[in-house]
């Protein structure tokens, strides 16, 4: 028999049993050639070119018998895999940026809603910075590649592909074999695939789910590593690329992408993005929508029954957008958009360039919660523009966009509103210490090890609020705002359209300092301190308290009075803003010990702050954790009314971790989580079903 033909019946049986995954178009390929691209796969693997007398198995025998080969010895043998860093650059990601990035995707996709899949293919332009690069690997979760082929020279030329076993909560790694010799520069490639029906990074609702219970719905989520459930791709904030994409779709639907709408026809929608970007600023969302003007440059969509609502609560995006600018420089994405999504959307919001996803939890009546758009605004520069290398380095994008969000605040509400903002995050973050991360201290740094952890699993608000206040130390160190903004401005200049590192950061701090006489300032910053230290922050700059006092007091009194002394103290009935009635239950959930924390004392805060009228999220949350912490079990109907109300992790999370510590009340909440878990995102449910030890 040929060399050509046993390579072919290879290749059949070893498709057939699964031993690997891939399609050969080459029977010539050497044995040699094969065992230097199957190395790494986990699982056993033979070949018929090689043979050793005397190694033999059951089933190999059957095989062998079957295609009449001679006995073979393994290549590789099964091993347990611990998962480490899978790459040198980005511990969460097999591409390998430091050797082929991607510099423009053309995507290519068909929405199927009946079979709750994209369907189509994705054309990548990478740029290839090594000589005789043998292959190129992607990231890879869930989906079904078909086909792929070297687009060069008007020519298609079909090449080896083949996929790794899943790691849990990490994805697999697709193999993209390349002729020998391949040069550096330009090269194409074409991959065709369909996503998975259960694809982590898509939801997809049917009628019944959406508020006009006629049309389905579809929207993604893919931070912070989802968007390889959704597309072949290197699935890491270090690379960043511009795309195009054309979107097939119902023609009654309209489709939005993080992109500028192109061109439209019926059933078909064209996207340029012509900004770089990373994978997981990729997002799509097709639904029935409508919009409304915001200003001259920026929109709200919304299903029909609350886009005038949402225009209402969001009139002053535009306001916020050019604050923003004034502090960080002009805007390069050219359209601000926000889309009010689904309640299943499991973030307050979400910094898709040209169209950011918010939360419909933050329709409060009164734009109270609106201040969650500065937020995305400012991740336009912080995050967007200049982007962390890998989620060990988070802080970087959410740290500094906390810090500009509270300086857009400041600059529509006054000093004092910001640094009760900045204070009242200091009240989340440790109640998220107390909770969340309890039995992960290592999660509690600044910049975190994920070698053997997930970024999902290590998703907090320590980076958001830990970073934030790492950076108004800095500022109050070096002399406050009038100095530090501009160094701010530059350092957003500097790294513009790239990916960094903490210690860019810190080198962008130092030169731009260093011949000023700040230099000495600098020299007190114990950086070791601040980014590996556990906990809370090891410094708390001095904030006016003006506004918090007031809420600190309060939540003192109403944990140390009985309901009798409170009903006639005139303190309780005293005005305070909506923030402050936020902060104040923050801190009385976080109070040690609550005297006569029972029905009689939940019913007087309710009928004092007129809390069962409340349209706010985050006050009907805090209420509801309240009532847990009262264990009050014949209010547990409502609780859980509150948890299905909305997927936001930032309410869901904590209900569940308190009802799993209340015995009486956690068999319900496991079995309402089993009842609606598929209405959430996987990002959602996974973590709450490791929160309720589930899983």
């Amino acid at each position: 028999m040929s060399i050509a033909k046993r390579v072919q019946q290879w290749a059949t049986f070893a498709r057939t049993w699964h031993i690997y995954d891939c399609t050969w178009q080459n029977p010539f390929e050497s044995a040699a050639l094969v065992k230097t691209h199957l190395m790494g796969l986990h699982k056993p693997i033979y070949h018929p070119m090689i043979s050793k007398r005397g190694f033999c198995t059951t089933h190999l025998q059957q095989l062998q018998r079957s295609f009449h080969q001679p006995q073979l010895c393994p290549i590789y043998q099964l091993q347990k895999r611990n998962m480490g860093r899978l790459g040198t650059v980005d511990p969460s990601s097999y591409s390998q940026p430091d050797l082929i990035t991607t510099e423009h995707s053309v995507l290519n996709w068909k929405v199927d809603f009946d079979a709750t899949k994209l369907q189509g293919s994705v054309v990548h332009r990478f740029n290839v910075l090594s000589t005789n690069l043998e292959k190129i690997l992607l990231d890879v979760r869930d989906i079904n590649v078909t086909n792929a082929t070297l687009l060069a020279g008007g020519s298609e030329l079909p090449i080896n592909y083949f996929i790794s076993d899943p790691v849990d909560d990490i994805g697999q790694k697709l193999t993209l074999e390349l002729p020998a010799g391949t040069a550096k520069g330009s090269l194409n490639v074409r991959i065709d695939y369909e996503t998975s029906s259960s694809a982590s990074g898509l939801q997809w609702l049917n009628p019944t789910q959406t508020l006009g219970k006629e049309h389905p719905y579809m929207f993604s989520q893919c931070q912070a590593i989802h968007a390889r459930s959704v597309v072949p791709c290197q699935d890491t904030p270090a690379v960043k690329f511009t795309y195009d994409a054309v979107i097939e779709h119902p023609t009654e639907l309209t489709a939005l992408m993080s992109a500028i709408i192109d061109k439209k026809q019926p059933g078909k929608t064209h996207f340029k993005q012509e900004v770089p970007i990373p994978a997981y600023l990729v997002a799509i969302a097709i639904g029935r929508l409508v919009s409304r003007p915001l200003g001259e440059n920026s929109n709200v969509w919304a299903e029909e029954a609350i886009v005038d609502a949402c225009a209402e609560e969001f009139s002053e995006t535009s306001t916020m957008l050019k604050t923003a600018s004034d502090l960080c420089g002009p805007y390069v994405w050219k359209q601000y958009d926000l889309l009010v999504m689904p309640p299943s959307f499991p973030y307050g919001g979400m910094e898709n360039p040209c169209l950011t996803f918010v939360t419909p939890t933050l329709l409060a009546g009164d734009k109270s919660l609106a201040d969650v758009v500065a937020h995305e605004i400012a991740h336009s520069w912080t995050g967007n523009l200049v982007t962390n290398k890998n989620f060990e380095h988070f802080w970087l994008n959410e740290g500094f966009t906390v810090f500009v969000e509270s300086k857009i605040v400041g600059r529509m509400q006054g000093a004092k509103e910001l640094d009760f903002k900045m204070l009242g995050n200091l009240t989340d973050l440790q109640e998220c210490l107390r909770t969340q991360l309890s039995g992960t201290p290592e999660l509690t740094k600044l910049v975190v090890d994920l070698s053997n952890c997930g970024p999902d699993d290590a998703f907090s608000s320590v980076p958001y609020i830990k970073g934030s206040t790492f950076l108004r130390y800095l500022e109050d160190l070096l002399g406050g705002p009038t100095v530090f903004e501009p160094f701010l401005r530059e350092y957003l200049k500097k790294f513009a359209y790239k990916s960094i590192e903490t210690n860019d950061f810190k080198s962008a701090l130092y030169d731009y300092f260093k011949d000023t006489d700040k230099k000495d300032q600098l020299s007190e910053v114990d950086w070791d301190l601040w980014l590996t230290c556990e906990g809370m922050p090891p410094i708390i700059p001095k904030f006016d308290e003006s506004l918090a006092n007031v809420t600190t007091d309060l939540a003192k009194l109403w944990s140390t009075a009985t309901v009798s002394k409170l009903v006639d103290n005139k303190d309780i009935k005293q005005t305070i803003s909506i923030h402050q009635l936020i902060d104040f239950l923050g801190k009385l959930i976080e109070s040690k010990d609550i005297v006569e924390l029972n029905e009689s004392k939940i019913k007087l805060l309710e009928s004092t702050y007129n809390l069962n009228l409340s349209k706010n999220a985050e006050v009907r949350f805090r209420l509801n954790r309240l009532i847990i912490r009262a264990r009050l079990i014949n209010r547990l109907d409502e609780i859980i009314e509150f948890a299905n109300s909305n997927f936001r992790m930032k309410f869901c999370r904590p209900i569940y971790r308190d009802l799993a510590a209340w015995p009486e009340a956690k068999p319900a909440a496991i079995r309402n989580f089993v009842k609606v878990k598929d209405q959430m995102m996987a990002v959602c449910s996974h973590t709450i079903e490791k929160d309720l030890g589930l899983k």
